[in-house]
């Protein structure tokens, strides 16, 4: 669960390095074979997703309560 005291240049920044790591997910889950590998590469990337999901919406929450 993202930190509600987090500010917009922290939440960006998580963002960032999140998005960094679903590449890296990605290009690790074209070298990898079986199925194994495949669920294990999946659930990673579904984690990451949803963890970048939660900080932009915590982000635009934020820019609407300053603006």
């Amino acid at each position: 669960m993202p930190d509600p005291l987090l500010n917009i240049a922290d939440i960006d920044e998580r963002i960032a390095i999140l998005k960094e790591n679903l590449r890296e997910l990605v290009e690790q889950s074209a070298s990898y074979s079986g199925a194994a590998d495949d669920d294990l590469m999946s659930r990673r990337i579904a984690e990451q997703e949803a963890e970048v999901e939660l900080l932009t919406k915590r982000r635009d929450e934020l820019s609407q309560t300053r603006s």
